[in-house]
């Protein structure tokens, strides 16, 4: 099992930065991928970034490729999600989650998720 705790959301202006972290706990080197994924009020769940655990291979979604960056410092456990130029529409609930095998990482299905934390862009 892994437990995940984020951290860092907050208010924003639009242009503006933001770094959301996530410790990560328990069996974290035997998952595949962890990753961030975001969902707003009334849209569904969508996936942000990943990076695969074994050769910190990163894919990011569409909507925030250049410029959303993530990474992992290995000896804190610690997932980050570095948001840069924010967009009103990068306003969501930000969820970090661990998938246990490639098929769940690279169809961007993971099985363990993190409660959340929120990051709200004002224009």
């Amino acid at each position: 099992q892994v437990q995940l705790v984020e951290s860092g959301g907050g208010s924003v202006q639009a242009g503006g930065s933001l770094r959301v972290s996530c410790a990560a706990s328990g069996y974290v080197n035997r998952m595949y991928c962890l990753g961030w994924f975001r969902q707003a009020p009334g849209k569904e769940r969508e996936g942000v970034a990943r990076r695969r655990t074994y050769n910190g291979g990163t894919v990011y979604g569409e909507s925030v490729e250049g410029r959303f960056t993530i990474w992992l410092d290995d000896a804190k456990n610690t997932l980050y999600l570095e948001m840069n130029s924010l967009k009103p529409e990068d306003s969501a609930m930000y969820y970090c989650a661990a998938a246990s095998d490639n098929l769940r990482c690279l169809s961007f299905d993971f099985d363990y998720w993190g409660q959340g934390t929120q990051v709200t862009v004002s224009s």
